[in-house]
C-alpha cells in the first residue's frame, strides 16, 4: 500500500476534525485559533475588561490629629516664656506649640507656659523664670521643665527632684539677644533643637512610658461643634483679664479662618521673628483660686482640687468644670454633664485665671 504523502495527511485530519465537532467549529478552529480559545476566557478577564488595581486617591486616607502626633511616646518640652507688657513684642515661637498655659503670677502679672514636642529646631523666647506651681502643669505631660531661673520656692522644690528640668542659670542650651534694647531679664532665648540635643547631657529620658503620658487633653479628628451644647453662647471676643491696667488678654474670633488671634493691651501679639500673628483654635478658661506664700510676695497657686470655667472654639463657648486629683494627675475638664471635652484638631490656649477676676465673652 502506497504511503500518503504529508499534504494528504493534513487533509483528511481536517476532514475528520470537521465530522466531529462541525463544520462552522471546525472552521473557526483552522481558519482563526486564537479567537476560538479566546471565547472561552471571562470577559472581565479580557485586556478591554480588567479592572485596574486601587490607586491611592481611590482610597481613603485616614484622618489624624495633625496639632501633635497622638502616637508618640516623646515627652514634650515646657517653656517659662515672657509676658511681662514690656516684652510681649519679642515673644518668638509660639504659634510652634501644641498647647500653652497662661498662668498668674504674683503682682497680678502672668506668664506663659508653651510646650512642644516632635519639632523641627526654631527659637523660643523670651525664656523667664519658673515658679513652682508651673510644675504641677508640666507634670500632666511628663514634660521636661525649660525656664531660666527660679523662684526660691521653684528652687527647693526642683533640687528635691519634682520634675526633670533645665535652667538657664547654669545650664547650656540658652542666649541672649536685645535688639529692642530691654531690661537684660527680657533677653534669654533657646531653641528646641538645642533643648534636644542637651537633654542626654542631663541624663534625662527622651520618651516617656506611654505616648498617653504625654498628651494632656482628648482630641476629636471629626470637630467639635458648641453650638447646641448646654449653656452656649457667642464668643467672637474673650476678654481674661490678669490685673485691672495691664496683662489683659483678649482673643478675636476670625470667621474666615476659624482660628482666634491673641492680643495683649488690645494690640495683636506679632512674632518677633515670623511676623505672624499669634494664633489659637481652642481656649480653655480655668478660674482658680490662690494665697499668699509665707514670705508675703509668691503665689500659691490651688491647682489641686476643682472649680469652674470655660471651653472656647469656633466662635461659641460653653461653661465646664475642671479637676485636679493630685498635683502630678492630670487636670480633666468636663462639660456641666461631666462628659469629657474633646478639642478641635489645632493648638490650645489653657487660661489659668484667678477666681477674683471675670472673664468676658461677647
Amino acid at each position: 500500500m502506497a504511503k500518503l504523502s504529508t499534504a494528504k495527511k493534513v487533509i483528511l485530519i481536517a476532514f475528520f476534525i470537521v465530522l466531529l465537532l462541525g463544520g462552522v467549529t471546525a472552521y473557526t478552529i483552522l481558519v482563526d485559533p486564537f479567537n476560538w480559545f479566546k471565547k472561552d476566557i471571562p470577559t472581565s478577564q479580557t485586556t478591554e475588561n480588567i479592572v485596574e488595581p486601587y490607586t491611592k486617591n481611590d482610597i481613603a486616607e485616614e484622618k489624624t490629629i495633625k496639632v501633635v502626633d497622638l502616637n508618640s511616646k516623646t515627652r514634650p518640652y515646657a517653656l517659662v516664656v515672657n509676658n511681662t507688657p514690656v516684652a510681649v513684642k519679642v515673644q518668638t515661637g509660639l504659634n510652634k506649640a501644641y498647647l500653652v498655659y497662661e498662668i498668674p503670677t504674683e503682682g497680678n502679672t502672668s506668664r506663659l507656659m508653651a510646650l512642644y514636642k516632635d519639632v523641627d529646631d526654631f527659637t523660643v523666647g523670651t525664656i523667664r523664670s519658673s515658679r513652682h506651681n508651673f510644675i504641677d502643669y508640666a507634670l500632666e505631660s511628663d514634660a521636661i521643665f525649660v525656664h531660666f531661673g527660679w523662684s526660691h520656692y521653684s528652687e527647693t522644690d526642683q533640687k528635691k527632684g519634682s520634675i526633670d528640668y533645665i535652667n538657664g542659670l547654669f545650664d547650656e542650651p540658652f542666649w541672649r539677644e536685645n535688639p529692642e534694647h530691654l531690661a537684660s531679664e527680657h533677653t534669654a532665648y533657646t531653641s528646641t533643637g538645642k533643648i534636644k540635643e542637651y537633654i542626654s547631657t542631663k541624663g534625662y529620658k527622651a520618651e516617656a512610658s506611654s505616648a498617653e503620658d504625654t498628651i494632656l487633653l482628648k482630641y476629636n479628628v471629626d470637630g467639635v461643634d458648641l453650638s447646641a451644647k448646654e449653656g452656649a453662647i457667642i464668643a467672637n471676643k474673650v476678654t481674661i483679664p490678669y490685673d485691672t491696667q495691664q496683662n489683659i488678654t483678649t482673643f478675636i474670633y476670625d470667621e474666615e479662618s476659624k482660628m482666634y488671634t491673641r492680643q495683649e493691651q488690645g494690640n495683636d501679639c506679632i512674632d518677633y521673628k515670623t511676623k505672624e500673628k499669634v494664633t489659637t483654635k481652642n481656649i480653655i478658661v480655668e478660674k482658680i483660686g490662690y494665697s499668699v506664700c509665707s514670705d508675703n510676695y509668691y503665689w500659691d497657686l490651688k491647682t489641686v482640687g476643682s472649680g469652674d470655667g470655660y471651653y472656647i472654639t469656633n466662635g461659641y463657648a460653653v461653661p465646664i468644670k475642671w479637676s485636679k486629683s493630685s498635683r502630678s494627675s492630670k487636670t480633666v475638664y468636663t462639660y456641666l454633664d461631666g462628659t469629657e471635652i474633646e478639642m478641635n484638631d489645632g493648638r490650645t490656649y489653657i487660661e489659668v485665671q484667678p477666681t477674683s477676676r471675670h472673664t468676658t465673652i461677647e
